[in-house]
């Protein structure tokens, strides 16, 4: 009886194993490519979406707070234009003051003042609802309301200018320290590093216009180098960088480098003139 040929087939369990390790990797991509997308949409949502969002609320709090002004100033013309008002214009186109040395039109109460009625530091609460001023940089083509605080949901989320408390108010001396985002949330700030000396910065508020002009730029620093916001500002970090003497200045803080929060982009402005905003033409 001739010996039986058995034929043994090997190589299945391979096989077996390998198309089950094929099909954890396709899960794996399919989970990574899920994952790529849900992360892709959060940062279009963070760095496009909220730019949207906070820009267009933004210009919709200056047109509101200029609204506001214009209202106002066309009251208190009214008053002056009305004899049973007590009111008048007096000779030379002075104004009068009022009894008991009554507060500039469209200063924020609070504080001690200058000679002028300006409130020497930040004002206690904002005037004219989450803004009380208007920054514009011709440069740069930017127009942002200014909100008293730095509060990153409260007010720098909003695409607003945030002003430093305890710091000066617009056209006061010391310093007038405003922060603002870089990237995200409206970025107001986000260009400053493109000002050069001589380039203008207008700070609105009602009936005032305060003109600075950049002076200087720190490029770098870090986040507690709090000389930079000092009535004199002079850095901590980089002594050389700053001022010596007491002035009426102005200082813009924001992020950098871009996307990143790990250091802080400084630039000073000196202050150049003020005027009422009733002589400036086309709201600059």
């Amino acid at each position: 009886m001739r010996d039986q040929v058995r034929v043994v087939v090997q190589g299945g369990g391979r096989r077996g194993r390998g198309a089950g390790l094929a099909r954890v990797l396709w899960a794996a991509a399919e989970l990574t490519v899920t994952v790529g997308v849900v992360v892709l949409l959060l940062v279009v949502h963070q760095v496009w979406w909220t730019n949207r969002q906070a820009a267009a609320a933004a210009r919709e709090e200056v047109q509101e707070l200029e609204s506001q002004w214009a209202e106002a100033d066309g009251e208190a013309e009214s008053e002056a234009e009305d004899p049973v008002s007590g009111g008048g214009d007096l000779e030379g186109g002075e104004v009068a003051e009022e009894p008991g040395g009554g507060r500039s039109p469209g200063v924020p109460s609070g504080g001690e003042r200058t000679a002028g009625g300006v409130p020497r530091e930040a004002p206690a609460r904002a005037v004219g609802g989450d803004a009380y001023a208007v920054l514009r940089v011709p440069r740069l083509g930017l127009v942002v309301p200014v909100a008293q605080g730095i509060d990153k949901r409260g007010v720098l989320d909003k695409g607003y200018a945030g002003h430093y408390p305890g710091t000066a108010a617009p056209g006061a001396p010391g310093n007038f320290a405003l922060a603002g985002h870089r990237n995200t949330h409206g970025e107001p700030f986000r260009y400053v590093n493109r000002l050069r000396a001589g380039d203008e910065l207008i700070v609105d508020v009602r009936g005032q216009r305060f003109v600075y002009a950049v002076d200087k730029t720190l490029a770098q620093t870090t986040e507690r180098d709090t000389g930079v916001i000092a009535p004199v500002p002079r850095s901590l970090v980089k002594p050389d960088a700053g001022y010596g003497e007491p002035g009426a200045y102005i200082t813009l803080t924001t992020c950098t480098p871009e996307y990143s929060s790990r250091y802080r982009l400084v630039v000073w402005g000196t202050l150049k003139s003020r005027l009422p905003t009733r002589s400036v033409s086309g709201g600059g």
